[in-house]
């Protein structure tokens, strides 16, 4: 019986990963009805209701799907804490993630860096992240931490350093003490501020209608990235991503 991808080694999984190119890029090219029309559901990750999803137009619990307007997902917020460059910036990615997710980790740990050095640093493409919760409630305590992180500066450093810590295989449990040591590592102020919030009930809310919008937008399998109204599905290759943006920054001159 073949392995579940989330039970293969890293070496394995990316190996796996880069055969898969073809594949999700006719699943993000799915996903573009998905964003402008709404209700499309893909099935990475998604099982079998991601298939349905996409074949009748519906979301997960089997209802008609709302028709959000794709640009609609782009906050372009100064204040905002979970996105990473100039919100003046010609271009945004919308990204998708969920913490327990080994191939969000393998993206953070070898694509991510590569795209904010050479496009967010250079003020073409702002990144805005969306944390979705579908791997149980061990996913929505990582994502309510991180979001206190970022109240106090870290959501960026704090969501790497999950990521840099997940396991080559399986879906970490990431329980309260740990996440309180990846807040002590990328140097949270106020640790005990950063434990109450926690338990915050207004977050834990925020990170549960970010899971909800996502599956009214069809995302049902991470990581998932739009941009300007075209989506990618799964941990490409940069390349993949470098033409991706650079199609998308050369049309927004």
């Amino acid at each position: 019986m073949p392995q579940p991808p989330e039970a293969l080694p890293r070496h394995e999984l990316e190996r796996k990963l880069r055969r898969s190119r073809t594949l999700n890029i006719a699943l993000g090219a799915i996903a573009i009805i998905g964003l402008v029309f709404g209700g499309v559901q893909l099935a990475q990750g998604g099982g079998s209701a991601g298939a349905a999803g996409a074949a009748t137009g519906v979301n997960a619990e089997g209802e008609s799907a709302e028709q959000p307007d794709a640009q609609s997902i782009e906050r372009r917020d100064p204040a905002d804490t979970m996105a990473i460059g100039d919100v003046d910036a010609p271009v945004v990615m919308s990204e998708w993630i969920d913490f327990r997710c080994p191939f969000c980790a393998v993206y953070s740990r070898d694509t991510l860096p590569v795209l904010i050095e050479e496009y967010v640093n250079t003020g073409k493409v702002r990144i805005e992240l969306h944390d979705v919760a579908f791997f149980g409630e061990q996913s929505t305590r990582a994502a309510v931490a991180a979001r206190a992180a970022g109240e106090q500066g870290k959501y960026v450093e704090f969501v790497q350093a999950i990521y840099e810590a997940a396991p080559e295989s399986g879906h970490p449990e990431l329980p309260a003490e740990e996440l309180l040591g990846f807040a002590k590592q990328v140097g949270v102020p106020d640790l005990a501020k950063f434990e109450a919030d926690m338990t915050r009930s207004d977050l834990q809310d925020a990170v549960a209608q970010s899971t909800a919008q996502a599956q009214q937008l069809g995302v049902t399998g991470v990581p998932f990235f739009a941009v300007d109204g075209q989506a990618l599905s799964g941990a490409q290759p940069v390349e993949t991503f470098r033409a991706l943006l650079d199609e998308a920054v050369d049309a927004a001159k």
